[in-house]
């Protein structure tokens, strides 16, 4: 592909071989990924075809080595896809959906392919391979089952229809979401809007409306960091009310925008592609290769929590009913109310608020504190270049080193939000670990959505905001820290329900007196955070725990609801939700966490559909794992990083995540610190074998 003079294609003759993001238009990209494609078919074409016995080497190391630049076209594309798009990008994305389904469905249901991967299969005690290979090899034998390989041809041809359906629905379903979240803002017009909000919460907004050309106004938006803090704080309730429902309603606006169709269907089709392949649910096909292993394992978690969760809100709930009361209000807590009032009562039984915290939580000095954290416990050193090309300016680069100097990868920071970024957290890799061409090392990226200061002022956040960075940040160092030679097993491919433990572990070290001493100081002063305010922050984690957990377990049981459904056909995505809230008793003042209608998670794209339940599975593991420092009498114990290090930041999807656990812990996960990490009344987990 050289000489094509497409930037895409060919040899990148940049640092650490960074996409050239300033050659790349959106018109370099159809051309690319058609020039890819065409390299990997007959790559995978060369393999089927191969006339001599499938061995490891000429079939699974052949098909890991295949499609590289295929790889590397997809990482530049998804990550300016997600993280700074435009209507042109948007428009190849659409394109590109089908042709990219109908090109992985071709490879998987290759039947001469398949065959040689069977043989092997087969054959895999007798083939003398070592424990990386034989996982990969299994691997790859369970992807290709799962993706109809063992089909008769009509079969497959109808499961290759329902996956370029499913990938044209989640595209479109993403680009709703994000149009409805950049077409909105409330404009606060002077300071009776500004009621109520504090001075970092007003410089936010300012900039919010500097940026969208109101000059001189102060605009709430449906970044997460715009508007939570607006419902915290400001006192207009008929303000928060107008924001918040322009929040739940996106993707339900009943135009050209409205996803409940989009997301119907989808449950439909993957119903049926559930049935094609051998299973009674959507749910059932996908938990069969998780940690959960199935729908009921992962419903009893769920519930186990559920009760003692809303338990809890409800007693949260009437405890705000009464504060009401108590300030001469006469209405009953609505959902735009729980935040502000929540907030309120916070301060009277900790005398604390997040106003006062905030000046402590610099985005530099956490960042700061989660490159030293790294530091401590895994012996990395991060050093800042400002040379690099980079796709925005906002971006920042990180080149990453080990104890001995040795380069580990290049970490990207994009941690502002913006009309051309899809709301949310996450981690990404425009290039992932691996050892088969060579010492590929990997390039991570970490995306956030929090609120730009002005010009010449320090960014602030909230201590969720904070957890936010340490989380992805957790995501960043399972991909930094990766050491297996295939990429099929590298960094974070490993199981859905397993790949939020390094992420949410991580979290703890953000909590760690020690850790907030050193780095929570103010932004104007440079003052340590009072030792008497660092213990009302740390006292008040748990705080409103009963909102918090009964918002996002209903989104999980919600999700697994829709995707164990009977009668996926007969689905109606408003009247479901109702149905399954009523069911669950949800209390009124509380909303969940992600409605259907905009619950990207797992409609834009298959990556938590049904599995939305992961991040409590994994809290299990985080709450468990950290009680390995903690039994140690030391938050960076060296043995237990040790072993973190080696058997689940550094070993990707080398084993079993169950016997990686076991192999960092000494034994299997209690859950019961679940319940005792997130302040709920202890009731008896049955949550299945964790």
């Amino acid at each position: 592909m050289r000489g094509s003079g497409n930037p895409l294609l060919g040899d990148w003759a940049t640092p650490f071989g960074l996409p050239p993001f300033a050659e790349i238009g959106p018109q370099h990209f159809r051309p690319a990924f058609e020039a890819a494609l065409a390299e990997q078919r007959a790559e995978i074409d060369a393999i089927a075809a191969d006339p001599g016995e499938p061995t490891f080497a000429n079939t699974i190391a052949a098909l890991e080595a295949s499609g590289r630049a295929l790889r590397r076209v997809s990482a530049t594309f998804f990550n300016l896809a997600g993280a700074d798009t435009n209507e042109q990008l948007q428009a190849v994305e659409r394109e590109m959906a089908p042709v990219l389904a109908r090109h992985r469905t071709a490879t998987f249901q290759n039947q001469a392919l398949f065959r040689r991967i069977a043989d092997l299969h087969a054959r895999m005690d007798a083939l003398g391979l070592g424990a990386e290979e034989a996982r990969v090899l299994d691997r790859y034998h369970t992807i290709f089952m799962r993706n109809g390989g063992g089909l008769g041809a009509a079969e497959k041809a109808r499961l290759a229809a329902i996956d370029e359906r499913l990938s044209v629905l989640g595209t479109q379903f993403a680009q709703n979401v994000l149009a409805d979240e950049k077409a909105f803002a409330l404009v606060l017009e002077g300071e009776a809007d500004l009621a109520g909000l504090p001075a970092f919460l007003r410089a936010a907004a300012a900039r919010a409306a500097a940026d969208r050309g109101l000059p001189g106004k102060h605009v709430i938006t449906l970044a997460r960091s715009s508007i939570e803090p607006f419902l915290q704080f400001s006192a207009r309730r008929d303000l928060r009310e107008q924001a918040f429902k322009g929040w739940m309603a996106r993707g339900e606006g009943g135009g050209a925008t409205d996803n409940r169709a989009i997301a119907a269907e989808m449950v439909r089709l993957r119903a049926e592609r559930a049935r094609l392949l051998g299973f009674d649910s959507f749910a059932s096909y996908r938990l069969a290769d998780t940690m959960a292993g199935s729908p009921e394992a992962a419903y009893a978690l769920l519930r186990s929590v559920w009760g003692p969760a809303r338990e809890q809100a409800l007693r949260e709930e009437a405890a705000l009913q009464e504060l009401v009361r108590a300030e001469g209000g006469n209405f009953a807590i609505a959902p735009w109310d729980w935040r502000f009032y929540a907030e309120r009562r916070r301060k009277r039984a900790f005398d604390f608020d997040e106003g006062e915290v905030k000046p402590y939580f610099q985005l530099d000095r956490l960042i700061e504190a989660a490159f030293d954290t790294a530091g401590r416990l895994f012996g990395l050193s991060f050093r800042e270049r400002h040379d690099l090309p980079l796709y925005h300016p906002d971006v920042r680069a990180f080149e990453v080193t080990d104890a001995g100097g040795r380069f580990v990868g290049l970490f990207l920071g994009d941690y502002f939000a913006r009309a051309s970024k899809r709301s949310g957290a996450w981690m990404s890799s425009f290039r992932v670990q691996e050892k088969l061409a060579g010492d590929i090392r990997p390039i991570v990226v970490n995306v956030t959505n929090f609120s730009k200061a002005g010009e010449g002022e320090p960014t602030l956040l909230s201590f969720d905001d904070a957890r936010t960075l340490f989380h992805e940040f957790g995501h960043g160092l399972h991909g930094l820290l990766s050491d297996v030679t295939y990429p099929l097993i590298a960094g974070t491919n490993v199981s859905r329900d397993f790949v939020e433990f390094p992420s949410q572990l991580f979290e703890h070290w953000l909590e760690q007196p020690e850790v907030l001493r050193r780095f929570a100081r103010h932004a104007a002063t440079g003052e340590p955070m009072p030792e008497a305010l660092l213990a009302k922050l740390l006292a008040a984690r748990n705080f409103n725990q009963g909102f918090a957990t009964v918002e996002y377990v209903a989104s999980a049981l919600v999700d697994l609801d829709l995707h164990a459904s009977p009668e996926p056909e007969a689905v109606e995505i408003g009247a479901f939700e109702r149905a399954a809230l009523a069911r669950l008793g949800m209390p009124a003042g509380i909303v969940m966490r992600h409605r259907p209608p905009h619950f990207a998670h797992i409609f834009a794209g298959d990556g938590y559909s049904a599995a939305y339940y992961s991040y409590l599975w994994s809290e299990v593991l985080d709450a468990d794992g950290f009680e390995a420092f903690e039994e140690a009498g030391d938050a960076f114990e060296p043995a237990a990083a040790a072993r973190l290090r080696e058997f689940v930041y550094s070993a990707g999807y080398r084993r079993d995540p169950k016997e990686a656990y076991r192999l960092f812990r000494g034994r299997d996960p209690d859950p019961a610190a679940l319940l005792k990490k997130r302040g709920l009344v202890a009731a008896p987990v049955a949550a299945g074998e964790l």
